[in-house]
């Protein structure tokens, strides 16, 4: 499990001229739910939180999130960013509470080189590169290991095919394909050695005899 600190104080005045003011003067908005708490405007320096955001895997690392004096346990559910410049327009916390399952993207790591590939020529097509897991905010992985090394030409893993540490469990539908093993694009056949060469019939010209 990956966790990260960031400080964060509270803000009194909402809406849409109170974030802007707050962008204006280098900070960024954000907002703080979960269970059995009312949600709460925050205000985050923005170089700090950049800094952070491009350094860890953001949907599955548990943000210990101080407060004013006081620390919250969290995952940041959703960053708002404007479409052109990418800089953080506002973003959403969500608090974590001890025995409380949550649900968050876990990336995907491939281990192995498949037979087919090895062996047949085939192409690795990697469909899908993070599982949406329901996991216990103290045993978040890092990643999901998927060990392809035995996959051939035309197979294909599923995600009813994964196997999980306890305590994981996969929310994604068991019949999306994780990836297959394609068959090896044919090269164009050549003209075998020897073969005639096909006559080139010209049409004769009306003084021709």
């Amino acid at each position: 499990m990956t966790n990260a600190t960031l400080t964060a104080n509270v803000r009194a005045e909402t809406g849409k001229g109170a974030a802007r003011k707050i962008r204006q003067a280098g900070d960024i908005p954000a907002v703080i739910y979960g269970h059995n708490r009312e949600p709460q405007s925050l205000v985050l320096n923005a170089r700090e939180t950049e800094k952070l955001v491009k350094s860890i895997p953001v949907s599955s690392t548990v943000i210990e999130l101080a407060i004013n004096g006081t620390t919250a346990r969290t995952l940041i559910r959703e960053i708002q960013r404007h479409p052109f410049k990418r800089t953080i327009l506002h973003i959403d916390f969500q608090e974590l509470v001890a025995g409380e399952t949550v649900t968050v993207k876990c990336p995907i790591v491939y281990i192995g080189t498949p037979e087919g590939v090895r062996l047949e020529g085939g192409i690795l097509d990697q469909i899908m590169h993070e599982l949406q897991i329901q996991v216990d905010p103290s045993n978040i992985p890092n990643h999901i290991d998927v060990d392809i090394s035995a996959l051939k030409v035309g197979k294909s893993l599923h995600v009813s095919d994964l196997t999980v540490p306890a305590g994981i469990k996969i929310v994604d539908d068991g019949t999306s394909t994780v990836c297959i093993v394609q068959q090896p694009k044919q090269a164009a056949a050549a003209p075998a050695d020897g073969a005639a060469e096909p006559e080139l019939i010209r049409k004769p010209k009306p003084d021709d005899k």
